[in-house]
């Protein structure tokens, strides 16, 4: 009898874990990995699959995995999908799909012709073929065209490229994607991963106003690699394009892909994606790609000498022999540097509020001053991109990518007139002179000036290209002047301008020719403009350059220093604030009032001063 019963509780405990959900091994975002069509390819093979997967499994924690049918007209059969599939269900792992719609990435990655009949028949094939195995699937970055063959060109007519190809993927992705997938699977959820050049996208038919209402959820590519690479994508990027896309898809952006991309600088670049992406408050951090994992060998030459001072990442600490259970794991590759990393933020977001910033106004689909707000990032402003022009806000930044709007300069003066002030950057008052000239008439045209000389507020290093702005005496003020040098009967241009206008005041912030040298600006000036412009935030920050700020609504913040070197910082906070508490330590560090130079435009401030290891972060509690 007693062992009929045992069997029978056996046999529920086995029912039970049969149809149990897959285990959570993060607490505040989930962690998951992609595979390739290549790889899942592969996975038919039980021997490769089991080995590889022990591999990356006794190094790092995967709460979900996307296994990709199609890539470079490879089209993984279903008996294939099906084995992988069961294989990670198994081991309590969430699966989900995943499309590529590439003919040949090594061929400048070659896109289909959404006009093309024969193209189009596949396109809609992968997608119903994707749909039979999953519940969910994602389009990895390709879901874009750059073919101009002449089918395109008979198809294009009047319209520019730019217009064609944003018509021609909402009809693709309507009427070949998620139509035909949810005629297949009517549970089907349908999500477009977008990837990291969002500027350039209306180019290709990336579509970010109609895109996200098209799609079921939208995911993000938060590689920023090499900052000098082809597409010179700043470190801040990674934060900075998630918020971005959160705000235009109405709360429905799933997570942030990270790639191997600039492990090469040093460990500690990878581990920068992979934080930055989690403190956006991404639902899931996605780690590209299954390949990669096994492939990229730990190597001596990702670890930085900085790493011997204490920094927040330490390569030595994540390459060392570990326990896990019973089992001493030796880690072999850069699975073992991703657990580590987002074991120790999923501990630290866990105490972070929502993300607040600086909101920049980007109009859907414009051209102008691109990835600027990435930039701007890396010198400590906290941005934050919305497609609509914000409401309700001390201070609004305005950048080129305003320019199109029609109603520009009554936005701008309802802003003022209302008591808020307004920057703008001079590439957008180059752009659109005339709707400026209602608020205050000034002029940015052709004209250059070398510069190296900031006064009292300091001089660079560098000689710095910048755009002349010139205003009536007397009309406008300048906040910050530069020459070549700023003395000895020497004149000088604005590099922050203002003009008061009804109850506000109008900035006028001057922008390199090479948006890099922001980067240049001496410590007091880029004091200055993140005084100016932060006036919605309890704190800004006062020290060098490649220092970012995060800010959070329940007074936590973040400060990250990407620099080579450890650096001096001071935060300024608004009066009342008594102490900052350092979130993983438990130290803290009291606030000083500050005695202020005389000026009716400033107020009373605190300051807190904070040293940060170099490609290190600090996150605190303020009260």
């Amino acid at each position: 009898m007693r062992r009929t019963v045992l069997n029978w509780l056996c046999c529920i405990v086995l029912v039970l874990f049969a149809v149990a959900p897959a285990m959570a091994r993060h607490t505040n975002f989930k962690v998951s990995v992609y595979v390739r069509a290549f790889e899942v390819d592969k996975m038919k093979d039980t021997e490769w699959l089991e080995s590889t997967w022990k591999t990356i499994s006794s190094q790092l924690d995967v709460d979900k995995i996307y296994l990709e049918t199609h890539r470079d007209m490879l089209l993984v059969d279903d008996e294939t999908l099906e084995k992988a599939k069961k294989f990670f269900e198994d081991r309590g792992i969430e699966v989900a799909g995943g499309i590529t719609y590439t003919i040949s990435e090594p061929n400048d990655f070659e896109t289909f012709s959404y006009s093309d009949p024969e193209n189009r028949a596949w396109v809609k094939k992968v997608a119903e073929h994707t749909a039979r195995h999953f519940d969910e699937f994602l389009l990895d970055d390709f879901f874009f065209t750059s073919s101009k063959k002449d089918v395109e060109i008979k198809a294009k007519g009047n319209r520019s490229w730019t217009q064609y190809r944003l018509d021609l993927m909402n009809e693709a992705g309507r009427n070949l994607v998620v139509g035909p997938a949810k005629a297949v699977n009517p549970k089907v959820k349908v999500i477009i991963k977008y990837p990291n050049w969002y500027d350039h996208f209306q180019g290709l038919g990336f579509n970010l106003k109609d895109g996200p209402q098209i799609f079921d959820g939208v995911w993000t590519g938060t590689e920023t690699c090499d900052p000098s690479g082809a597409q010179h994508l700043q470190n801040y990027l990674s934060y900075n394009i998630m918020r971005y896309f959160e705000n235009i898809s109405g709360g429905r952006n799933g997570g942030g892909w990270v790639d191997s991309g600039g492990i090469s600088m040093s460990m500690d670049r990878y581990a920068e994606q992979l934080f930055l992406t989690a403190i956006a408050k991404g639902r899931d951090v996605m780690l590209f790609a299954y390949n990669q994992l096994l492939d990229v060998r730990l190597n001596p030459r990702y670890r930085a000498p900085w790493q011997d001072q204490g920094t927040s990442w330490n390569y030595d600490e994540m390459t060392a022999p570990f326990l896990s259970g019973n089992d001493t794991v030796t880690p072999t590759t850069m699975a073992r540097i991703a657990d580590v990393v987002l074991r120790k933020t999923d501990e630290l977001v866990g105490k972070l509020g929502n993300p607040v910033g600086i909101q920049s106004y980007k109009v859907y689909h414009a051209p102008g001053e691109e990835f600027l707000q990435n930039y701007l990032g890396m010198i400590g402003l906290p941005m934050d991109m919305y497609p609509d022009f914000p409401q309700g806000r001390k201070t609004v930044l305005l950048t080129a990518q305003a320019a199109t709007d029609p109603d520009l300069t009554k936005k701008i003066e309802a802003q003022l007139q209302g008591g808020g002030d307004v920057v703008i950057t001079t590439g957008l008052l180059k752009a659109v002179p005339e709707k400026i000239a209602d608020i205050c008439e000034l002029q940015c045209d052709d004209l250059k000036a070398l510069v190296n000389d900031f006064g009292r507020h300091g001089k660079s290093t560098k000689d710095i290209l910048i755009p002349q702005v010139r205003y009536w005496t007397n009309d406008s003020w300048e906040v910050i002047s530069a020459g070549n040098p700023l003395s000895g009967g020497v004149s000088g241009w604005p590099i922050l301008h203002r003009a008061t206008y009804s109850q506000g005041t109008l900035y006028v912030l001057t922008i390199p020719d090479n948006f890099g040298n922001l980067y240049d600006y001496p410590a007091g000036v880029l004091n200055e403009i993140r005084r100016v412009m932060s006036k919605d935030l309890d704190f800004y920050l006062e020290g060098p350059a490649k220092v970012s700020l995060f800010l959070y609504d329940n007074k936590t913040l973040i400060v990250e220093n990407f620099n080579d070197q450890a650096v001096d910082i001071r935060l300024v906070g608004q009066p009342g604030i008594s102490k900052l508490t350092d979130l993983e330590t438990g130290e803290t560090i009291e606030a000083v009032g500050a005695a202020q130079a005389f000026s009716l435009r400033r107020t009373p401030s605190v300051r807190v001063p904070v040293t940060v290891k170099p490609h290190s972060y600090r996150a605190f509690r303020y009260e």
